[in-house]
């Protein structure tokens, strides 16, 4: 008997030793780190918009381990611009909180500037890998303009960063320090979170340096205007302006947004309302960043709008899901595929449409070169269609001068709702003065920057293109006739003034 107890005792006391040797040491297996440069599948950008989400595993940490585990890896943004003068010369209503002064530019409106300013733009980034990318907003480190950008560590490190890549579409830039070992935030899923769930915000706002606020996820999926590339996550943690560039945090200690904007409605400050990239947008755009520099996507060459319940009566269909095409560009992808205006586009590749903007996230995410198998709508009748999408024009090349061959002494960009937001502007169409020439034409006859041209004689301009083709058909000496625009703080006022062209 004392036999067989002794085997089972020896059995059992082998039983534990291997299980522990299988649970807490496995030799064979490396540890996980997240490779924020992998390729994630394609995943459509506006699923999350009212879908319901799946259940999120239990949160574990509290705001003080957050803090302490997320403080290392944000970083505040010095970043050296040369800018143009832009004094608008009129009162202004600025809803957002980075306005376009105090953001772009670090001072009061209406001050006397020189012709060329260089100025320092503060704010905020984060690490996302140990060898020193950064991850911050665009409208901190535009391209073009930024001549040098410092990074400061909690620590009180210094470095000089260098731009790898800028997109102007989801506001996001990606930095690089020639540093490894850093501390890095890790991205989480942010079609997983749920209105209600708490976040963090770390940044540093008005210059108070790795502040961090709390609050919670107060909407998924806002959208602010129709040109940009943006899935917003909303958000009541106190942000303000120093906080562009930083995460947003869940209480995984999981970067789920990167904070971007603020709804102030003319107040100074935080008012409860703020607007964080989702880490789903982020997560794909980073990746072209680093291998191109920039952000590829796909166009079909349609304006397309939402299809109302009055629509889908008269036109007899089931349901409110779809784009409706407002005009087909000539010569683009879809007017080759034959597509036409008031057509309704209900899937895509074989998936459903629910809105305009799922429309053109779906489209932006083709490769330009492939092919997109469309369902249509026409007349009560269901289409196939076929088109092969191509690359969408760059949005800083949307917004270039006017050609020098024929001048009026302005410099213009076409004006969008995304634009108008920046600038704090009601009018969402037309072409925004942003420069005018001292001694020129355009200067005598009383244009001044944050003008808007809204018609060139008596035709309606929407793009820099536009503008260029009547100058180009006007002869040197010949005047034309615009219609402009000037926003006050509770009035819009338009006049006609008539420039000579040079």
């Amino acid at each position: 008997m004392k036999k067989y107890a002794g085997i089972a005792l020896s059995s059992f006391a082998l039983g534990l030793v291997v299980a522990g040797y299988v649970f807490l040491h496995n030799p064979g297996k490396e540890p996980l780190t997240a490779d924020v440069f992998a390729k994630a599948p394609a995943t459509d950008l506006s699923a999350n918009l009212f879908a319901s989400s799946p259940p999120q595993e239990k949160m574990t940490l509290d705001f003080v381990t957050i803090a302490e585990k997320m403080g290392p890896a944000v970083v505040r943004i010095e970043a050296e611009r040369r800018e143009a003068s832009r004094a608008f010369g009129f009162q202004d209503e600025w809803p957002f909180g980075d306005d376009f002064f105090d953001r772009f530019f670090g001072r009061p409106r209406q001050q006397p500037r020189p012709e060329s300013d260089t100025v320092q733009v503060g704010g905020t980034g984060f690490f996302i890998s140990p060898d020193g990318y950064i991850l911050t907003n665009n409208h901190l480190v535009e391209k073009d303009k930024t001549v040098k950008v410092t990074i400061s560590t909690i620590q009180g490190d210094e470095y000089e960063a260098k731009i790898v890549g800028t997109d102007p579409g989801t506001d996001l830039a990606l930095l690089k320090i020639e540093a490894k070992g850093l501390p890095f935030a890790e991205f989480g899923d942010s079609g997983l979170v749920k209105v209600g769930e708490w976040v963090l915000a770390i940044g540093n706002p008005l210059g108070m340096e790795h502040t961090v606020t709390a609050g919670i996820v107060s909407y998924k999926g806002r959208q602010i205007d129709t040109q940009s590339y943006q899935d917003f996550i909303q958000t009541d943690a106190a942000i303000n302006r120093g906080n562009s560039g930083g995460p947003l945090i869940n209480m995984k200690g999981e970067v789920i947004g990167i904070n971007s904007n603020i709804l102030t409605s003319g107040y100074a400050g935080n008012i409860g309302i703020g607007f964080a990239i989702p880490s789903s947008i982020a997560k794909k755009v980073v990746v072209q960043l680093k291998e191109k520099g920039r952000v590829v996507r796909g166009r079909l060459g349609v304006t397309i709008r939402d299809l109302t319940a009055g629509m889908a009566k008269q036109w007899k269909l089931k349901s409110t899901s779809g784009a409706v095409v407002n005009t087909v560009e000539p010569g683009s992808p879809a007017e080759k595929a034959g597509l036409k205006q008031y057509d309704v586009i209900t899937r895509v590749d074989g998936e459903a449409v629910k809105s305009g903007d799922a429309l053109r996230f779906k489209i932006a995410d083709i490769m330009p070169g492939n092919r997109v198998d469309l369902t249509v709508v026409r007349d009560g009748k269901e289409m196939k269609m076929t088109a092969v999408v191509d690359e969408l024009e760059p949005e800083a090349e949307k917004s270039e001068a006017i050609a020098p061959q024929k001048d009026i002494g302005i410099s213009i960009v076409t004006l969008s709702a995304s634009t108008a937001r920046r600038y704090g502007l009601r009018t969402t169409e037309g072409l925004l003065i942003t420069e005018v020439r001292p001694s020129s034409e355009a200067a005598r006859q009383g244009l001044r920057p944050g003008m808007i041209i809204v018609e060139v004689n008596r035709k309606k301009v929407v793009t820099v293109r536009d503008f260029e083709t009547i100058l180009k058909n006007t002869e040197s000496g010949e005047e034309i006739i615009l219609l402009v625009r000037q926003e006050a703080e509770s009035r819009t006022q338009d006049f006609i003034v008539t420039v000579k062209v040079r």
